[in-house]
């Protein structure tokens, strides 16, 4: 990208969208709309009104250092400092895991099979996305919210506070923050990747996402060993637990709940690409 050329916004699409594709990423031209948008100020139909509009030197410096950075395979929710989630967007960072629209699944499970619940458990809640998003549709309930990683909890307050949501942080792992405390609703988006398996995963995902985000043991049930039999003393009778799972585990991580022996039968959910991502369960009434 020669500085001395005259470089509209159509040529800057067309020169990026080659040069990212080069680079393994298939969006391309998507993207560099998308990072174009950011350092002009223009919505992507603002683009092509303005397809030979000239950029300056100052947006010039900022997109090239955008692509640069994309180049590297930095993943685009980082370089524009935000993803959507559930109709809203929230600050993420190489703190937090970039939200996923696969989890909108535990979402909708949360608020369709309970959504009378008065206390909430968000277990790991990285950028805030789940507790935000639960705060903001079941309008009556308290949410505590809590992760390993105190970075994370100032990226998900921030989260909160640009929705209006009021959530209780707590810093530590699993239940350990709550305990004595028992929920209406027990949620967890855990680390479920297997260990061997990361460094398989896309560059964007493998290198930039926080390792103990990712990482569920040797074969990716080590969370769910602990948190599901130890969620039965955080849960009120009746309550429900539910997590997202990795691709194949549904089957495992059912027998792990049938195993406790306090839930009814787990139920299974898929996301909109079929693959079964959500596990859940009612604990069993409390005679």
């Amino acid at each position: 990208m020669a500085a001395q050329e005259i470089w509209t916004t159509l040529k800057l699409v067309s020169w990026s969208k080659d040069y990212l594709l080069s680079k393994g990423i298939p969006n391309a031209r998507l993207e560099a709309e998308w990072l174009l948008c950011a350092a002009t100020g223009l919505d992507r139909v603002g683009l092509y009104l303005q397809h030979d509009k000239p950029l300056n030197e100052q947006e010039l410096a900022v997109y090239r250092e955008m692509i640069a950075r994309r180049a590297r395979r930095e993943p685009l929710q980082h370089i524009l400092g935000s993803q959507e989630f559930y109709g809203r967007d929230y600050e993420v960072s190489a703190d937090v895991l970039i939200p996923r629209h696969d989890t909108e699944v535990l979402i909708t499970e949360a608020i369709t099979r309970h959504p009378g619940a008065h206390s909430v458990l968000d277990i790991g809640t990285g950028s805030g996305c789940i507790a935000v998003t639960l705060v903001m549709h079941l309008l009556q309930s308290a949410v505590t919210a809590t992760d390993i990683s105190a970075e994370a909890l100032v990226v998900a307050q921030r989260n909160a506070d640009k929705h209006g949501a009021s959530i209780e942080f707590l810093l530590g792992s699993m239940f350990i923050p709550v305990s004595g405390r028992s929920f209406d609703l027990i949620v967890s988006n855990p680390p479920y990747i297997p260990t061997g398996d990361i460094v398989t995963l896309s560059p964007e995902v493998r290198d930039y996402d926080p390792a103990i985000a990712l990482d569920g043991g040797n074969d990716g049930f080590y969370i769910y060993r602990t948190l599901i039999p130890s969620a039965v003393e955080h849960l009120n009778s009746g309550g429900w637990l539910m997590v997202e799972i990795g691709i194949g585990q549904a089957k495992d991580v059912v027998q792990l709940f049938k195993k406790s022996g306090d839930f009814d039968e787990p139920f299974i959910s898929r996301d909109p690409g079929g693959i079964e991502r959500v596990v859940g369960a009612q604990r069993k009434e409390i005679p």
